[in-house]
C-alpha cells in the first residue's frame, strides 16, 4: 500500500459524483425535506455524507441539520420513520431508521469547551451558516438544502476537497480550543481520506497538543481506532508524532524514534514499525475480513519495549534483550489507560509478547513439542501471529527475506500437519480431572491441578497417548512424588 499524495479532483468530477449520489438517496432526502418544509422548518444534508458523495464513497448513514428543535424533529419523523431514538437529545440530535437508511437530524448548534471541561456546552442556533461555521473542517462544512437541493459552501470546502487538503472554517486555534478532539480528527481524516493537512492547521496542532489532555480517554481511543483502521494510517500516525499529539495519547510511538548511534548500526525502529504496520495490512486478507484493529495495533506496538531495553555492547553492537516481554507490559498499560476492552488488551499484548518466538525456530529445527507450544501459547491469535511475524521482516537483503519466508512457510506447514493429526488448537491432557482423581484416589485439590499440568506437559512433549499409556505415566509421576 502507498501513502503517496492522491491526485487532485476536478470540480466537474465532483459535481457529477454529487448528482449521482443525491439521485441514489433522493427518495429519502426529498421526502424528509418536504416533511420539514411543510412544517416551516429548514433541513439540509450536511457534513460527512456531502463530503463522501463528492469523493464517490457511498454511504447508508445520513446526517442532517435543521432549524427545528429536537422535540419538533421527533414529532415530524415519528410518523415517517420505521424507528426513532433520542439518545442524543441532549446534543440536539434525534436518530431514526427508514428502510436501509440510518438518519441523524441535529438542530443548528454551536459547541464550546470550558478550558477545564471534558464535555461540550451546546447552544442551539437559528441559521445554517452559523452551524456550518462551527464544524471541524471545511470539507465537512458543506451542505445540501432539501428538498430543493441547493448547495451551501460558505468556507470553500469544495476547493479544499478538490485539492485534497484539510483546513478549518475559521482560525484553527479557535476550532481546537472549542473541541481539542478535532486535532485527533485531523490525523484521522488524513488517514481515512489520504488528504494533506494545511500548514496553519499543523502549526495549531503543534502549539495546542497539550490541550488534548482534557478529552476523555474513551473519545481519544475511538479516534485512534478509526485512524489505525483507515486506508492510510501512516499519514495520520506521522502527523500525531510530528505535532507532539502522540506524546500525550500514545507516547510509546514517538519513543521509537531512537537516537541512532554514530555508526548507524541499528535501524530506525520508528520507521521499521510503520513499515511493519503497512506490511501487516497487506496480509489482512488471511483473516478474511476488513480492517483488523488487533492485528494492526499489535504491529504498531510490537517493538515498544525497545527504548527501555536498548543496550550498547562492546564493539558497538546494540541489543534489545527481552523487549518482547517489556513491550507486552507497556502495551497492556497503555491500552488500559485508553480504556480498551479486556479482550482487546489480552489479544494485542499476547501478540507483542510472542512476536519474537519464531526466531527461535532457526532454520526449522523445532521439535513437534516446540510447535505444539507455539500453537498453544498463541491460542486464538495464531493467524494474527502468523501475520505479525511475516510483517516484521523489513530487511532489504532479499536473500535473507526469502530465507525467513521459506522457514515460516515450513513452520505453518508443520502446524497444519500436526493440527490435522492432533487437533492442536484444543490440546488437552489425555486424562481429565475426574479420571485423574479416580486413578490417584484423591479429591479436588492442589494435587489434581499439578497432575493435570504434568499430563499437559507430557502431551506437549510427546504427543497424544492412549488412556492406558497416560495412566501408566500418571501413576509413575505420582509414585515419584510419594517416594
Amino acid at each position: 500500500m502507498s501513502d503517496a499524495a492522491l491526485p487532485p479532483l476536478t470540480i466537474v468530477e465532483i459535481q457529477h459524483r454529487v448528482g449521482a449520489e443525491l439521485d441514489r438517496i433522493g427518495s429519502v432526502i426529498d421526502e424528509l425535506g418536504v416533511l420539514f418544509a411543510e412544517a416551516g422548518e429548514e433541513l439540509a444534508l450536511v457534513g460527512g455524507p456531502v463530503r463522501d458523495a463528492m469523493l464517490g464513497r457511498l454511504q447508508s448513514d445520513l446526517d442532517f441539520t435543521t432549524s427545528a428543535r429536537p422535540e419538533v424533529t421527533e414529532r415530524l419523523v415519528s410518523g415517517w420513520a420505521d424507528a426513532v431514538w433520542d439518545m442524543g437529545r441532549a446534543f440536539g440530535t434525534i436518530g431514526c431508521r427508514k428502510g436501509p437508511w440510518q438518519v441523524e437530524i441535529t438542530t443548528y448548534r454551536s459547541e464550546t469547551y470550558d478550558p477545564t471541561s471534558r464535555k461540550p456546552d451546546v447552544d442551539f442556533g437559528d441559521h445554517l451558516a452559523g452551524d456550518l461555521g462551527r464544524r471541524d473542517f471545511t470539507v465537512n462544512s458543506m451542505a445540501v438544502r432539501v428538498p430543493g437541493r441547493e448547495f451551501e459552501d460558505p468556507f470553500g470546502g469544495i476547493v479544499d476537497l478538490a485539492e485534497r487538503v484539510l483546513r478549518t472554517p475559521g482560525a484553527p486555534e479557535d476550532s481546537f480550543s472549542d473541541d481539542p478532539l478535532r486535532m485527533m480528527r485531523a490525523a484521522r481524516f488524513a488517514a481515512q481520506l489520504g488528504f494533506a493537512v494545511a500548514p496553519e492547521v499543523v502549526a495549531a496542532m503543534t502549539a495546542m497538543a497539550g490541550r488534548i489532555e482534557i478529552i476523555s480517554a474513551e473519545r481519544v481511543r475511538d479516534e485512534l481506532v478509526k485512524l489505525v483502521c483507515a486506508p492510510h494510517p501512516r499519514l495520520g500516525l506521522s502527523l500525531l508524532v510530528e505535532t507532539g499529539l502522540a506524546s500525550h495519547v500514545l507516547p510509546e510511538l514517538p519513543a521509537l524514534a531512537l537516537e541512532r548511534d554514530e555508526h548507524h548500526r541499528h535501524k530506525d525502529v520508528y520507521e521499521h514499525t510503520l513499515t511493519v504496520l503497512e506490511q501487516s495490512i497487506d496480509l489482512e486478507h488471511r483473516l478474511g475480513s476488513g480492517p483488523d484493529f488487533i492485528s494492526r495495533f499489535a504491529a504498531l506496538m510490537h517493538d515498544v519495549g525497545k527504548p527501555k531495553t536498548r543496550r550498547f555492547e562492546s564493539g558497538g553492537t546494540v541489543t534489545f534483550h527481552h523487549h518482547d516481554v517489556v513491550g507486552a507490559k507497556l502495551t497492556r498499560k497503555r491500552m488500559q489507560a485508553l480504556r480498551f476492552s479486556n479482550h482487546d488488551i489480552e489479544a494485542v499484548s499476547t501478540l507483542v509478547e510472542l512476536h519474537l518466538r519464531f526466531h527461535g525456530y532457526g532454520s526449522g529445527e523445532w521439535t513437534d513439542s516446540a510447535v505444539r507450544r507455539y500453537v498453544r501459547d498463541a491460542g486464538t491469535q495464531l493467524e494474527r501471529l502468523h501475520i505479525l511475524t511475516r510483517a516484521d521482516c523489513t530487511t532489504r537483503n532479499q536473500r535473507k527475506a526469502e530465507r525467513l519466508r521459506r522457514t515460516y512457510d515450513s513452520l505453518e506447514e508443520r502446524i497444519a500437519r500436526l493440527g490435522e493429526e492432533e487437533e492442536l488448537a484444543s490440546i488437552r491432557p489425555d486424562l481429565d480431572g475426574n479420571q485423574i482423581m479416580e486413578i490417584l484416589g484423591v479429591g479436588p485439590g492442589r494435587e489434581v491441578g499439578e497432575a493435570y499440568r504434568f499430563l499437559l506437559e507430557l502431551r506437549m512433549d510427546e504427543g497424544p497417548r492412549t488412556p492406558e499409556q497416560a495412566e501408566a505415566a500418571l501413576r509413575g509421576w505420582w509414585a515419584g512424588r510419594q517416594g
